[in-house]
């Protein structure tokens, strides 16, 4: 077997692999614990390397935390992941599910966190009950653990949102035009 065939058999066991990220734990009082101890360490880490963004959280009229695995395989770029939604006024945290599909040239896999920054309660609001997310992307990534580096960063969405991505892990190089649904996670809510 060449080394084409055993690459793209490597990424398409590792699309599988991965294409099924789902929160720890057997009960589901033991999954939204993890989502939240998630949700915890990726702000503790986003307020290490991004000080000011604690005070445009406690600000904001929410905002949301999520975990994704992201995989691209030359066309076809997909993942999924989990979060919840915190409503800074009322403390009413929503769990919820993301699904991600994209065409775009790339290849590798990543391992990233997403906080979005919500500064108007409509868009919270909407973002809850209707959670479609769709948009373009490109970015760099070769991380494991703390070696590496990953080209990502902030996207503003006129001042209604802001969203921060912090890579865990993985290699990827991808330019993607995707659609992204976050919607409630019904067994946690």
């Amino acid at each position: 077997m060449n080394s084409i065939y055993r690459i793209a058999l490597l990424l398409l066991s590792m699309v599988l692999f991965f294409s099924c990220a789902t929160p720890k734990g057997n009960s589901n009082q033991e999954k939204a614990n993890d989502i939240l101890r998630m949700k915890t360490e990726t702000l503790n880490e986003l307020y290490q390397k991004r000080p000011e963004v604690k005070s445009k959280i406690s600000r904001a009229v929410g905002y949301a935390v999520f975990s994704n695995i992201n995989t691209n395989l030359f066309l076809l770029s997909s993942g999924n992941g989990y979060g919840v939604v915190i409503d800074n006024s009322s403390g009413k945290r929503t769990y919820m599910k993301m699904n991600f599909l994209g065409l775009g040239p790339g290849i590798g896999i990543k391992d990233f966190r997403a906080v979005f920054v919500f500064n108007n309660m409509d868009v919270l609001s909407d973002f809850v009950e209707s959670g479609w997310e769709f948009g373009g992307h490109a970015d760099a990534a070769a991380k494991s653990g703390d070696k590496g580096a990953a080209v990502g960063g902030e996207v503003y969405i006129e001042n209604d949102i802001e969203i921060y991505q912090l890579t865990e892990a993985g290699i990827a190089l991808q330019a993607t035009i995707a659609g992204t649904k976050y919607r409630k996670y019904t067994e946690l809510n």
